[in-house]
């Protein structure tokens, strides 16, 4: 895609970000929750919120499926599509902390490569992986969706974790086994990884 030249960006007479988190009275941050189908991204995200909003700290998330059912619906699941799903993604997760919002992303993003590209964009000064180990055994005995079983049938191509490779992450900011830890305790995990992020 060749580089558009009538685009002139406005950045430096918009209001800064200082600004945004000077009104708010919080500090953006992006927690990139990184893990297999079903091992608790999105419910450890939702916990994270609720507590983040009784603290009076905006918040939000941005999850898989919702974001392939809006911004995203026209991607699949190609190696082409997986990756600009995670750029858009990272994108849209650099407005939202630029503003000043605690923004949590629950993304499978399997590949080392997704998440540097990601941290790249974002920026690694406000950039916090969050590792959901739960076995794939957990994940497939909650999956609501049957998609383990789809794809152990080969009704699903490249399903991460059964035909498709899951890269554990090198370095983590924090690693959370779902099945070992309460919500209430991996919520807490990840709370104190934020209300610490000064």
């Amino acid at each position: 895609m060749s580089e558009a030249t009538n685009i002139y960006p406005i950045y430096d007479k918009m209001m800064t970000r200082a600004d945004k988190e000077q009104l708010l009275g919080q500090r953006g941050v992006m927690i990139w929750l990184t893990g297999l189908s079903g091992s608790g991204k999105s419910t450890v995200a939702m916990g994270v919120e609720r507590e983040l909003h009784k603290r009076g700290i905006l918040c939000r998330i941005l999850d898989g499926d919702n974001i392939r059912s809006g911004i995203n619906r026209n991607l699949g699941f190609s190696a082409e599509d997986r990756e600009e799903n995670i750029r858009r993604i990272a994108e849209v997760g650099k407005l939202f902390v630029e503003t000043g919002i605690v923004t949590l992303a629950a993304f499978i993003s399997p590949t080392n490569a997704y998440r540097t590209m990601a941290a790249n964009i974002i920026g690694a000064d406000d950039f916090r992986e969050v590792y959901i180990s739960t076995p794939i055994e957990v994940c497939e005995q909650r999956d609501v969706k049957g998609l383990y079983a789809r794809a152990r049938r080969g009704e699903i191509k490249d399903f991460t974790g059964v035909s498709a490779p899951f890269e554990v992450p090198a370095h983590p900011a924090l690693t959370l086994d779902t099945s070992t830890l309460s919500l209430e305790e991996s919520v807490n995990k990840v709370l104190e990884l934020i209300l610490n992020n000064k």
